[in-house]
């Protein structure tokens, strides 16, 4: 099975499957070649389709979408899918490997893991080496409380101080943190190596808007990755559960890869 190839330029635009929630993997393909994206973003579920390689081939194959990126099931959600912390990165690195995506979007491990985030940093330099992917780590943010900050994950919330080589920037993340992602992006330099193109408020909800119905600067930002040669992948993840009628979902998304595209300088 020959499976399509992404092009190298200009920068990429996948549509995560997150985005088509909760339709499946297949809708989330199917929607991609129609809206014309470059590629889809899988994020490994309790859906078995996303947990098995040779269906997404041959999802890739026939809607002619390439997989560009394996998001890992590290979500609260998703604890179940694939066993232990080290295993989930494992099978989504070697997936990402048997699919031809280049990255694995992974989120930092929960306060209660902390035996497997002792060693995090080093943990998946090895993986990124064994099998020659990138293990991107996204940014998040703070948990509250009853208005007071709960430690939720190790070692931070917050990749950017820590020693990852790889560096996944999600803007609604950014909205609840409080943080600029025009000028985190600039100073993440070429350790970002994966954008999840959303928008956000600081209302503390993680809400993946359309972009432009945030604070985020996301035309600003996606205006630099233009100019400075960026190499990786933005990948669409605007939450549509909330479309009603017939084809908002579909509005939705290609407003938001109008959008892409208009800063990217397709």
């Amino acid at each position: 099975m020959t499976l399509p190839e992404a092009s190298p330029s200009p920068i990429p635009v996948a549509l995560s499957s997150a985005s088509v929630y909760p339709l499946s993997v297949h809708d989330a393909f199917a929607m991609a070649q129609d809206l014309g994206y470059d590629g889809v973003e899988v994020m490994v579920t309790n859906n078995s389709t996303s947990q098995n390689p040779d269906l997404l081939r041959g999802l890739s194959a026939r809607y002619d979408q390439p997989i560009l990126a394996i998001h890992a099931p590290t979500l609260l959600l998703t604890q179940q899918v694939w066993g232990r912390a080290w295993t989930k990165i494992e099978m989504s690195a070697a997936m990402a490997a048997e699919v031809g995506a280049k990255t694995v979007v992974v989120h930092p491990p929960f306060r209660w893991q902390s035996g497997y985030a002792e060693n995090f940093a080093e943990g998946i330099r090895r993986v990124t080496d064994e099998y020659g992917i990138k293990i991107a780590v996204e940014n998040m943010y703070p948990w509250k409380v009853r208005g007071r900050e709960a430690k939720a994950y190790l070692p931070h919330w917050n990749p950017i101080p820590e020693p990852y080589d790889a560096v996944t920037w999600d803007f609604s993340h950014a909205a609840i943190a409080g943080m600029d992602s025009f000028e985190e992006i600039r100073g993440l330099g070429e350790r970002l190596s994966h954008v999840h193109l959303t928008d956000g408020t600081a209302n503390g909800k993680d809400e993946h808007l359309v972009p432009g119905q945030g604070e985020q600067r996301c035309a600003e930002a996606l205006q630099h990755l233009r100019d400075s040669d960026w190499d990786g992948v933005v990948a669409v993840e605007v939450s549509t559960r909330r479309a009603r009628g017939a084809g908002e979902r579909e509005e939705w998304l290609a407003e938001t890869l109008s959008f892409a595209r208009e800063n990217l300088g397709h």
